[in-house]
């Protein structure tokens, strides 16, 4: 079964759909590299701001027919052809795809308010799709709406980006309660908590440090933290070109970091081999 990563934090600005595309292509460049019989990863983007969809396909016009909006809205039953149809291969990687975002998935949170079994409209699908796939990574909304509820519903694994500023901090612990809540609440018992990603990390600032040190030391978060990444300028470059940290520059501190996330990720989730 594919693991189903989704990135997640109630806050925005803290690099979750740098994250979640970035990880997404070092999974593929890494499973390849490892001789995987199947190195296909797909990205999933839940946002209705559509970065994630923009940077890795160079569009941003996706809409009522042919985004992940087309997918919540159609027949339950026809649901698993129609996400089929609408995953486009992105412009990154031939083995990585995109199920694109639409700003309309603003208005579908709105439709689907109050319709049986709206919160599973994602997770019926994928559950069919996802087998031909190694891993599915997740870019949910900076909020815990219906959308991200979604997300986390369909995942195996939830990973979430964190900035080492205080308020992000006394905020984690209960980004990592709502989670659990939604795993209860929604009795998803495969979703777990697998990991936290420290990012915009500056060694420079004492702050930045002693925050770092204080996760790390929390006996529930320290257990999570996966990866540290360096506040790095290649990254806003590389988003400016529509282009992975790996591919505008391979030897930025943040390219190098994301690779050892990569990596660490795949010990963690695929313990069992690929």
């Amino acid at each position: 079964m594919a693991r189903i990563l989704a990135l997640t934090n109630h806050k925005g600005g803290v690099g979750k759909s740098t994250s979640a595309t970035n990880v997404a292509l070092g999974l593929c460049g890494v499973l390849r590299k490892m001789g995987a019989a199947n190195n296909r990863v797909l990205l999933i983007d839940t946002d209705s701001q559509g970065h994630a969809t923009l940077v890795t396909t160079g569009r941003n016009d996706f809409g009522a027919d042919n985004s992940l909006y087309t997918v919540l809205m159609a027949d339950r039953a026809q649901a698993p052809q129609v996400m089929a149809k609408t995953i486009v291969q992105s412009a990154w990687d031939n083995d990585l795809h995109v199920l694109p975002a639409s700003p309309m998935l603003e208005g579908a949170e709105r439709e689907l308010m109050g319709v049986a079994g709206a919160p599973y409209r994602l997770a019926d699908p994928l559950s069919r799709i996802a087998l031909h796939y190694a891993a599915v990574v997740i870019d949910t909304r900076p909020s815990f709406s219906l959308m991200t509820e979604m997300g986390l519903i369909a995942s195996t694994d939830a990973i979430v980006p964190v900035e080492p500023r205080y308020l992000e901090t006394v905020g984690l612990m209960s980004v990592v309660n709502k989670i659990a809540d939604i795993r209860e609440g929604w009795r998803t018992q495969k979703l777990r908590i697998s990991g936290i990603i420290v990012t915009k990390m500056d060694t420079r600032v004492r702050g930045h440090n002693y925050l770092l040190d204080e996760i790390k030391q929390h006996p529930t978060l320290g257990k999570l933290v996966c990866g540290v990444i360096p506040s790095n300028e290649a990254v806003s470059y590389a988003h400016r070109n529509h282009q992975s940290i790996f591919a505008y520059d391979p030897h930025a501190p943040a390219g190098i970091a994301y690779l050892k996330l990569v990596g660490a990720l795949l010990g963690r989730l695929f313990k069992a081999g690929v």
